[in-house]
Order: C-alpha cells, then structure tokens, then sequence
C-alpha cells in the first residue's frame, strides 16, 4: 500500500476536513495526490500535448530556445544539463532528462525594473523555440491554471496550520513561480554509477504540483522508514509536495522531502520514455519567509533566520549547473 495519500479537495466533510488530511501527510512525508481539484481538463490536455510535441521536435529546433549560458533559470536545457543532487551539496552524475522551464517574466510588466540580483534573476527573460505561438499559449495557459490552483492549496494550508484561511495570500499576489516541462527519453547507453534521470533532491519553494504518466522509471519519495516509495500515477490527480520555504516556514513540522526519478529496467521491450509537468510555486520575490507564530510552542524558538524567497531561489538554482 503507498504512503502517498489521495486527498478529495472537493470532500463533502468540507475544507476543514481536508486541511486536517493535508495536515497528517505533511508532518509525515510532505507528498499527496489531489483529485476534485477544479483545474480545467482542456488547458491540462492542450499544455500536456504541447510538451510532447516540443520534446518530440529536432533537437535542432530545441536548441533555438536553449538557456543563453550555465545557470540561465529558463529556457531548453538538454539531457545531462542539470545535476539536482548538487542543490543537495552531493557530487553525482549529470541527469538524464531534457526540459524547458519559464518564469513569471512571462506575465511581468514591460516597465517593471528589478531591484536586485535575486530578483533580477528570478525575472529573466523567457527564451521560446522558433516556430509560432502555439507552444507558448498552451503552456502560459497551464501556467496560469496552475498558478490558480497553488492559490486554493495554500489556503487549505493555512486552514491545516490553524491561520485564517488568507493568510499567505499577501506572500504569493506577485508570486515568482516557474513551470518546468520534463521529458525522459530512452536511455541509449548504460548509465553510470550513481547516475538517475533525476537525482535526489528537495524542492526549493512553497508547492510542486506535478502532472506525471505512468511510466517505467518513475518518481520515487523517501519515507521516515529510510526506503525509497514509488509515487503513484493516478489518472486525473496531480502529486503533490512541499518545498524547502514551506518546511522553513512551519519551523520543520512539515516535511519538505527528498525524491528522485529512478533508471527504468533495459530490458523492458518497450519504451520507457516518460513525460511530466512541474509547477514551482514560489513566493513572490522579495517574500520573508520567518517561521510562523502557531508553529512555535511556548518558549520555543524557530530554527531558520528569515529568508527572502527569491535569494533562496536563486542560490539553490545555480548550485545544479553542470560544471564544464
């Protein structure tokens, strides 16, 4: 049985009960599904089919939107262009996938300047492949849908830390959230030692929500018990899990956990490419995130000195860059 819980957010018991249920999983593994979501099935399905359809172009014509230099937050980076385990401080092969990732630049005023390097680097300039606007409308739409859908999480998390139900509204109004499209290809060489198609690794910010497809070398969660948990793909849900700031920010009651996508068998007799959509939702740029007042006790103090969100973004970032 998994220890990957599947959360109703449209639960006839009410918010109440599924803040409680979010409560539980978040003090024991940070990672759940979520169905009766409300996210709308057509902007999921045409952004599903516009990352399949990217990642199946010439890697000629991927190239035209690649990450202008090492480090670049957004843009097409291809397969062995990321090391996730290095966010972690652990020296390990490079990861076997490809993505295209873009920011809120996306959405941001022309007029608007930033006022710092963490800022500026969260609102870079978005690289799109050459080739018309089909791709790049279908994914801000999911972006958008996404964005939505944090928002209604969030409030269902200050509910389960016993906050008013708006409380992080006034963190997330300008939020500096990315969307990252993932593709795993069949492997063509045996992978070295150590190598994953993702290695392990937390996430940075608030939520993840990741829309995956059941395929071989999946996502896996590693549980209290110290072993590695298969992550359940469940037609309609999207997984989701906790970030670094949200474990920050309830003083390390709730768990932000490693997770890695794992090297599918080479003897399947079939293919095991695998397809997936990551929505980081990041608190706005210039958040401090400081522990909140109901997760402390009487005479405790919090464990984290305020952090501003995109510097912690920024710095945990470009520590996976692949060093030539």
């Amino acid at each position: 049985m998994s220890i990957i819980p599947i959360i109703d957010l449209s639960d006839p018991q009410g918010p109440r009960a599924v803040a409680d249920a979010i409560g539980r999983t978040c003090r024991e593994t940070g990672f759940f599904l979520i169905t009766g979501h409300g996210a709308n099935p057509e902007i999921i399905e045409r952004g599903w089919q516009a990352s399949r359809a990217f990642f199946d172009r010439p890697v000629e014509e991927k190239l035209t939107a690649v990450m202008p230099y090492p480090g670049y937050p957004y843009g097409y980076s291809p397969v062995k262009g990321e090391t996730l385990a290095a966010s972690l401080g652990d020296a390990k092969p490079a990861d076997l996938k490809e993505t295209f990732s873009f920011g809120p630049s996306a959405f941001q005023r022309l007029d608007h300047k930033p006022a710092d390097d963490a800022e500026a680097f969260v609102f870079s300039a978005n690289p799109w492949p050459l080739g018309g606007d089909e791709f790049r409308l279908a994914t801000q739409a999911y972006y958008r849908e996404m964005s939505a859908l944090a928002g209604r999480i969030m409030r269902f998390f200050a509910l389960a830390l016993d906050l008013e139900e708006t409380y992080f509204d006034r963190f997330i109004d300008r939020e500096a959230s990315a969307l990252r499209l993932l593709n795993y290809p069949d492997l063509t060489e045996d992978p070295v030692p150590g190598q994953l198609r993702a290695g392990v690794h937390s996430d940075y910010g608030s939520i993840t929500i990741l829309m995956q497809e059941d395929a071989p070398g999946g996502l896996e969660v590693k549980g209290l018990d110290g072993e590695w948990h298969r992550v359940p793909a469940v037609a309609g849900s999207f997984v989701i899990n906790i970030g670094d700031l949200m474990q920050r920010w309830t003083n390390d009651q709730w768990k932000s956990t490693l997770h890695r996508v794992t090297i599918p068998p080479r003897d399947l007799g079939r293919s095991a490419r695998r397809q997936s959509m990551a929505f980081f939702h990041q608190p706005n740029w210039d958040a401090a995130i400081a522990c909140i007042p109901t997760c402390l006790k009487p005479g405790e103090t919090a464990k984290y000195p305020p952090v501003g969100s995109g510097e912690y973004l920024a710095s945990k970032f470009r520590s996976t860059v692949v060093k030539a």
